[in-house]
């Protein structure tokens, strides 16, 4: 008998983490190789460390939460949340919109 919450299954998370952890890495290559080529881009390690945190964390809390959220408009209305609290706090942090 397979795991459930309520009457619904669970799906193993392996794989949509795993989504998660190759596209943060990918989105992660892009300041990287621009800052072979340009001086415009400067990250430093903590920068890196910060978005990873930041785009994993919003991914991994979408894997997870989306399981428990069955329906569509809800789970559509749970990306919005998530995406607007991932801009907000990028936004933050990049320029201070808040200080």
């Amino acid at each position: 008998m397979s795991p459930t919450i309520g009457n619904a299954p669970l799906r193993p998370v392996t794989a949509g983490l795993l989504r998660v952890v190759l596209a943060t890495a990918c989105l992660l290559l892009v300041p990287l190789v621009a800052m072979q080529f340009t001086r415009e881009v400067n990250w430093t390690g903590s920068d890196f460390v910060v978005a990873g945190i930041l785009l994993g964390g919003t991914g991994c809390a979408w894997v997870l939460l989306s399981r428990l959220v069955r329906a569509p408009r809800e789970r559509k209305l749970l990306g919005l949340v998530l995406l607007g609290a991932l801009l907000v706090t990028w936004a933050e942090l990049a320029v201070g919109i808040f200080h």
